[in-house]
């Protein structure tokens, strides 16, 4: 049986150690037919997720975290344009992390992710995000630069980092914070294909950098990394999403289908307004009229 394109339990990676990256298809697109059946579908899950967002904040019990993971070029900056673009931008706050400045690097290694969380009844989204520190530090053997006493960054600083993650998250979701964490999974052979496009098309040769081809070398490498990742930081209270990104159409299609689900596991509502504040509004309708 066919695995329909809405089920988000298809993408949701498993919290038993069992998940496995190389046998994800990142072509997979279900059985939705094209790019014209995506954008209406797109277009109504905009229309929805615009609706939950004027309830959360309303609601104002719940904040929402989104976390953005991927390779060079799979489509981060294009997912949050299009995702977000029917919701109040007053409550969406975006934030993206470059290399960590001197004063970032004195504190732990979370702090600077910390001050970024959305307050509840917003949605942040965190384009890379605190899974850097295991992924590019990892890759790149970068723990030693970080000013970390020698002995905190022996054979176990990663499986420590996944238990800081793994215990991070926890906090956050028991303090009212949904976190949502999506991994968008793109081949070797379409990155290329994108790469060279920012070549080939003027509008797009901003986005070229020559240190993309240079990351593009340690493709084995960030692969076993971000299967670790999501093998030892996926969790019931925050589980990853591996979403099948080499069209870019569909891949948005579950990021937001994803997002509505989870957002309309919470319950949400408008406030109730009591007596007194009843009372209130007929006046003022009294007064107006």
């Amino acid at each position: 049986m066919a695995t329909k394109w809405n089920d988000i339990a298809y993408y949701q990676v498993p919290t038993d150690d069992s998940f496995r990256l190389k046998p994800q298809n990142p072509d997979f697109t279900g059985e939705i037919d094209g790019k014209k059946q995506a954008a209406e579908l797109l277009q109504g899950g905009v229309e929805q997720l615009a609706e939950l967002q004027d309830v959360l904040y309303a609601d104002g019990r719940w904040g929402v975290l989104v976390v953005l993971q991927a390779i060079d070029a799979a489509g981060k900056d294009s997912t949050i344009k299009h995702v977000m673009s029917g919701v109040n931008p007053q409550g969406v706050k975006v934030s993206s992390f470059k290399k960590p400045s001197s004063d970032e690097m004195s504190h732990n290694w979370l702090w600077r992710y910390s001050k970024e969380v959305p307050a509840r009844g917003e949605i942040g989204i965190f384009n890379r995000s605190y899974y850097e520190d295991v992924l590019v530090v990892k890759v790149h053997d970068l723990a030693s630069k970080q000013g970390l006493h020698e002995s905190l960054t022996g054979k176990k600083l990663f499986s420590h980092r996944y238990e800081d993650i793994n215990a991070y998250e926890k906090h956050l979701t028991r303090n009212g914070i949904l976190v949502l964490k999506f991994f968008l999974h793109i081949s070797a052979d379409e990155q290329r294909k994108r790469f060279l496009r920012r070549l080939e098309r003027p509008e797009k040769n901003w986005k070229f950098s020559l240190s993309d081809l240079e990351e593009r070398r340690y493709w084995d490498d960030y692969q076993d990394a971000f299967e670790s990742m999501m093998r030892n930081t996926s969790t019931d209270h925050a589980p990853w999403y591996c979403v099948p990104m080499n069209n870019k159409w569909f891949g948005r299609l579950v990021v937001t289908k994803t997002i509505i689900e989870r957002l309309k596991a919470l319950g949400l509502s408008y406030p109730q307004l009591n007596e007194a504040q009843k009372q209130a509004l007929e006046k003022g309708r009294e007064m107006l009229a």
